[in-house]
């Protein structure tokens, strides 16, 4: 009990700093990895580590399927060449690279060891690229990338990380095998990802009436996807990320407004406690696993952890430049499809921080082999992961926006595109009522046609220069946001007159709580459509 209290009290903690990093716009990731350097230090803090075993199961398929879902799928299939190019290609680089490193600098690591450490800290963090990249005026290409490679490296590397990890505890490895197996599970991983995809596509369109359980269902269908797929020996990984974009393509159509909203709260919480404990469960361990290597001396574990920290970001640049470069020398129809800056270049190279999946594929390690003989160097290879997601991080996090600045890159800025498409829908949803409604009655006519029409004018007031894309002074939108701002202000009238009705007692409950929710829902709107930049 007095743990878990420990556990909840680093969780309003963590909330706190988050909140704090929101506010002054610092990346939440950076905020959780110093969070558990410094849980580490606190005096009096009890060691608490989760079963290896379950590590897996409570983490990666929530984690995964929150950054399947929030994955473009048309971005994705834009972008598969360079994808999987850093996804596979990259991964596998990195994996071999951080092993010949290792193996040469610690004298202890075994080469399936150096290939298991290798494997753990070659695979990106999507939520670190995300939350780090955002806001940063990167082309949406280039995003849609480094979310593209942080969603399917994992499935990759963790394979990986398997095949090593067998390697260890059954003490032999077979890299023909190792080849069609990992084929194998991972064409039957993909596959019963989208197996588990329809069957809840149909369930959620065809019986699900309710929100509350339609949330439910998106909590639990990672688990299940993943679960099925460990079961029959395949990449669950691979299953819950095609499971995340399969319904995520869909979600326009098989959920309602209401559970859309929901599940997207509850999966925002869920995964930012999740981000959150797994950094605060290795700050709880992490003076044990310093105690734990307490044999080798500090100047060799700084070198080490330094040392094995540069090889994954150097590495990184080593294959994305002719990754890049031989594609376009080889294909005249990717030189005249795709626009190269090698300025985005250098930025993608910049963009490789590590985080919660490193790390927890480092705390999944099991504790013992063979049921009786500890698991060799663990604690080493802990402490290492940690410090590759420390160094990339702080240091590559931090100094992302200052790269950028310093390569000049024009800020890009999606505000036209989303105009025009507003435009287009509108114009669109005119012509329909004219084509499909001219039968109504005159006054229902006129009362649904001038709301649009209404949308429509106000589209073309908004001040949208032409020269929108960072190229001088930036003032879209000005008149729309106004009269969207002025809306949202009506609309806190009627909540404040609703909650004094309430207060005295002269409304229903259920009346209240209706007309709340509708005010709750049309803020939401508004707020969706507000221009920024």
């Amino acid at each position: 009990m007095e743990n878990i209290t420990v556990i909840i009290m680093l969780l309003f903690g963590v909330a706190f700093l988050s909140l704090l990093s929101k506010r002054y716009n610092f990346p939440v990731p950076i905020v959780l990895v110093l969070c558990g350097v410094t849980i580490s230090i606190i005096p009096g803090l009890p060691v608490i580590a989760l079963n290896p075993d379950v590590v897996f199961i409570i983490f990666l398929p929530p984690l995964l399927y929150h950054a399947a879902w929030y994955t473009s799928w048309s971005d994705f299939k834009q972008a598969v060449r360079p994808i999987t190019l850093a996804a596979v290609g990259l991964v596998l680089f990195t994996t071999v690279a951080v092993a010949i490193a290792a193996h040469w600098l610690i004298d202890d690591i075994s080469w399936p060891l150096a290939f298991l450490l290798g494997a753990i800290v070659s695979p990106p963090d999507a939520v670190s690229a995300t939350a780090i990249t955002k806001g940063l005026g990167l082309h949406p290409r280039l995003i849609a990338i480094l979310e593209g490679e942080s969603l399917l490296n994992d499935a990759s590397g963790l394979v990986a990380y398997k095949y090593a990890l067998t390697a260890i505890t059954a003490g032999n490895f077979v890299l023909w095998q190792a080849g069609l197996n990992f084929f194998i599970m991972s064409t039957l991983g993909i596959a019963i990802g989208l197996g588990v995809g329809y069957v809840m596509s149909i369930i959620h369109k065809k019986f699900v009436c309710d929100d509350v359980i339609e949330a439910t269902l998106t909590l639990l269908t990672p688990f299940s996807s993943y679960l099925i797929a460990e079961h029959f020996e395949c990449s669950g990984v691979l299953a819950v990320v095609t499971t995340g974009l399969y319904l995520s393509a869909r979600s326009g159509t098989i959920f309602t407004h209401e559970s859309r909203i929901m599940t997207n709260t509850i999966w925002s919480v869920l995964t930012n406690i999740l981000n959150g404990l797994i950094f605060i469960l290795i700050g709880l361990q992490l003076r044990a696993i310093i105690e734990g290597i307490g044999h080798y001396s500090g100047m060799s574990l700084f070198i080490w952890g330094a040392s094995v920290s540069i090889v994954v970001i150097v590495v990184r640049f080593l294959w994305v430049v002719p990754a890049t470069l031989v594609p376009r020398f080889l294909s005249k129809r990717i030189r005249e499809k795709e626009e190269f800056d090698y300025r985005n270049m250098i930025v993608f190279g910049w963009s490789g921080m590590r985080g919660v999946v490193s790390m927890a594929a480092a705390l999944a390690l099991p504790l013992t082999i063979n049921d009786n003989e500890a698991f060799p160097l663990r604690n080493l290879i802990i402490y290492l992961v940690f410090c590759v997601i420390l160094s990339t991080l702080v240091i590559q996090g931090l100094t992302l926006p200052w790269v950028i600045r310093k390569l000049k890159l024009e800020p890009y800025s999606i505000l036209a595109e989303e105009y025009g498409i507003r435009n287009i829908i509108v114009s669109e949803t005119i012509a329909h009522i004219e084509d499909n409604f001219s039968l109504l009655n005159d006054d229902l006519l006129h009362n649904i046609k001038s709301k649009y029409e209404v949308k429509f004018n106000r589209l073309q007031k908004t001040e949208l220069p032409a020269n929108f894309f960072g190229k001088g002074k930036v003032m879209g939108g000005e008149i729309f946001n106004d009269f969207t701002k002025l809306q949202i202000d009506l609309l806190n009238v009627e909540r404040s007159k609703l909650e004094v009705m309430h207060k005295k007692g002269s409304v229903n409950e259920e009346i209240f709580r209706k007309i709340e929710k509708e005010l709750d829902l049309e803020e939401t709107r508004l707020w969706m459509e507000m221009y920024e930049n």
